[in-house]
C-alpha cells in the first residue's frame, strides 16, 4: 500500500491506498486553529506534526501492511518559523492571517507588490509568507533571529519525519520563486526588504524525497517519505486536471480555482498565482479565493442552521433567492483572487421584511458561485471543469455551479484527491509507470439548464457591478471602537 496525508486547516487525514489506486482505509483528527487575537490565526506546530504521526499509525495497524511510500501534501502559504531541528520558535501562522494587512497596503501603494507580481507571477495577499514574515520581523525580531527555516506545513511535517530540509516548487512559488528558472529571485526579495533572510527560505526540489527517521509515525524506519505537491496543485493531480485549459474548482474553505497552462504572462492585472509543477513548463493558474464554504458556515450559523439542512434551504428558496444577492468576502483578511482588497468585506442587498432563511443561504450559495466564475475567467478557463471538496458533496449546490458557469462539471469520486494526488506524484517521481489511469475515477457530469444558466449570466454581470461599487466603500469602511 501507499499513504497520502493531507494537513488541512482544520484537520488532518490519511488514507491508504492499494497498487491501482483503490482506497484502503482512512483516518483523520481533527486539529486547532488558534485565534490569538483579532485577525490573527495560529497553529500548534507540534500538535500538527503530532496528527500525522497519529493518522500514519492508526492507518498501519489498520491496514496491517507497511506503505511503499507515505506522501505528505498540505495547506499552503501562512509561516511556519522552525529551528534547524524542524522546531517551531513560535506558534505557525495560519494562511488566514490578517496581520500583516498594513504591509502589504503600503507595498500595494509603493509598488513593491506589483514588482513582485511582474517577477514572480504572484500577487501577495495578507497570509503569504512574505508579509508574514515582515511582519514578524517588526513585531517579534528575537524570535525570526532564532528560526532557521520560514516554512511551509508539509515542509515542517517532512523535516520532522526525515530529517531532510527542502520545499517543492508549488510551495516555493508563492511568492519568491522566479518560475522560469526555478530559484529564487534576489530582486523580489531586496524589494520586500527581506534580501538579508533570504537564508531562511529552504532548497528547493522538484519532489523533496527521504526516508523516514521518526518511530512515532508507527512505520518501518527507512520508509521513503515524499514531501509535496501542497493541496492545490495536489488536488489537481487527484482530480486529473492535466490538459491545458482545464480547471479544477475546489469548493473547500477556500474556493480555489486552478487552470493548467504553459504561458506565464506577467503583464495584465496582478492576481492570482503561478503555481510550479512537477512537469517542466507546465503551471497551474490559480485563483484561490478566501470565499469558500467558511463563508457559507458562517451565513448557517448566523441564521442558527447547520450543513445537514441545506438541501432543503436550497429547495425553499427560488432561482435569485427573491432578490437577495450577496458579496461573499468574510474573511478577516479580505480578498485575494481575483483581486487583491485586504479591506473587501461581505454585504447581503435586496433584503426586506419577506426575506427568509433560505434566501439568506440561497443568495450566500449562489454569491460563492459568482465567484468561482470570476476566479476560473480571470485564470484562462477554455476546457474542462472538475468540481471537488466539502462543497461539491451537495447535488443541489453542484447544480448552481454548473448553471452559473453554464458548463458541464465533473465530479470525482476519487476520495480525498489531494492526498491521493500526493501519492501519485510520489509514485510518479520514483516510477512514472506505476500511477496509471485508474487512480482517476471522474464518474458524474452535472449538466447545466440553459434556462437557468441565462438568468445567472444576467446575475454574473450584476455581481461584476457590485464589486465596482463597492471597492471605494470597502476604501472607507465605518469606525469601529477601539
Amino acid at each position: 500500500m501507499d499513504v497520502g496525508v493531507d494537513v488541512g486547516t482544520t484537520v488532518t487525514k490519511a488514507v491508504a491506498f492499494d497498487e491501482e489506486g483503490r482506497q484502503l482505509a482512512e483516518a483523520s483528527r481533527p486539529t486547532r486553529l488558534v485565534r490569538p487575537g483579532p485577525g490573527r490565526f495560529e497553529h500548534d506546530t507540534d500538535e500538527i506534526v503530532a496528527s500525522v504521526n497519529e493518522v500514519v499509525s492508526e492507518l498501519a495497524a489498520a491496514v496491517g501492511n507497511q506503505p511503499g511510500v507515505l506522501a505528505i501534501t498540505a495547506q499552503g502559504d501562512g509561516l511556519w518559523l522552525v529551528d534547524a531541528g524542524g522546531r517551531p520558535v513560535r506558534p505557525a501562522i495560519s494562511w488566514l492571517d490578517a496581520r500583516s494587512s498594513s504591509i502589504l497596503e503600503q507595498w500595494t501603494t509603493d509598488g513593491v507588490a506589483e514588482q513582485v507580481f511582474r517577477r514572480s507571477g504572484n500577487r501577495m495577499f495578507p497570509g503569504a509568507s512574505g508579509p508574514l514574515l515582515a511582519a514578524v520581523l517588526a513585531e517579534e525580531p528575537d524570535v525570526a533571529a532564532r528560526a532557521h527555516t520560514a516554512a511551509y506545513c508539509k515542509d515542517v511535517v517532512m523535516q520532522r519525519l526525515t530529517g531532510v530540509r527542502a520545499t517543492d516548487v508549488s510551495d516555493a512559488s508563492a511568492p519568491f520563486l522566479d518560475p522560469r528558472t526555478g530559484q529564487y529571485d534576489a530582486d523580489a526579495l531586496v524589494a520586500c526588504g527581506l534580501d538579508k533572510w533570504q537564508h531562511l527560505l529552504a532548497p528547493v526540489a522538484t519532489g523533496p524525497m527521504g526516508e523516514l527517521t521518526d518511530p512515532a509515525a508507527g512505520l518501518a524506519l527507512g520508509t521513503r517519505v515524499s514531501a509535496g505537491p501542497y493541496d492545490l496543485p495536489a488536488a489537481a493531480i487527484g482530480a486529473g486536471v492535466a490538459e491545458v485549459g482545464d480547471a479544477l474548482l475546489t469548493v473547500g474553505t477556500t474556493l480555489a480555482c486552478q487552470v493548467v497552462t504553459r504561458e506565464l504572462p506577467v503583464d495584465g492585472e496582478p492576481a492570482g498565482l503561478f503555481l510550479g509543477t512537477w512537469t517542466p513548463g507546465t503551471w497551474l493558474r490559480a485563483m484561490p479565493a478566501m470565499v469558500g464554504t467558511a463563508a457559507l458556515d458562517r451565513v448557517l450559523a448566523l441564521v442558527g442552521l447547520g450543513t445537514d439542512q441545506l438541501a432543503g434551504l436550497l429547495a425553499d428558496s427560488p432561482l435569485g433567492a427573491r432578490g437577495v444577492t450577496v458579496l461573499p468576502y468574510f474573511s478577516e483578511a479580505g480578498e485575494r483572487a481575483p483581486f487583491v482588497d485586504t479591506r473587501a468585506r461581505g454585504s447581503f442587498d435586496g433584503i426586506d421584511l419577506s426575506t427568509t432563511q433560505a434566501d439568506l443561504v440561497r443568495a450566500t450559495c449562489e454569491g460563492i458561485a459568482y465567484a468561482a466564475r470570476h476566479c476560473l475567467e480571470a485564470a484562462g478557463w477554455n476546457g474542462r471543469v472538475t468540481v471537488c471538496g466539502g462543497g461539491a458533496r451537495s447535488s443541489e449546490w453542484t447544480q448552481i455551479l454548473a448553471d452559473v458557469l453554464n458548463s458541464p462539471l465533473h465530479t470525482t469520486e476519487a476520495s480525498q484527491v489531494a492526498a491521493r494526488g500526493a501519492v501519485i506524484g510520489a509514485r510518479q517521481a520514483v516510477d512514472p509507470d506505476t500511477a496509471g489511469p485508474g487512480w482517476i475515477a471522474i464518474t458524474r457530469q452535472i449538466d447545466p439548464d440553459p434556462a437557468r444558466a441565462a438568468f445567472y449570466d444576467e446575475g454574473y454581470a450584476h455581481y461584476l457591478r457590485r464589486i465596482e461599487s463597492a471597492r471605494p466603500r470597502w476604501a472607507d469602511p465605518s469606525p469601529i471602537p477601539g
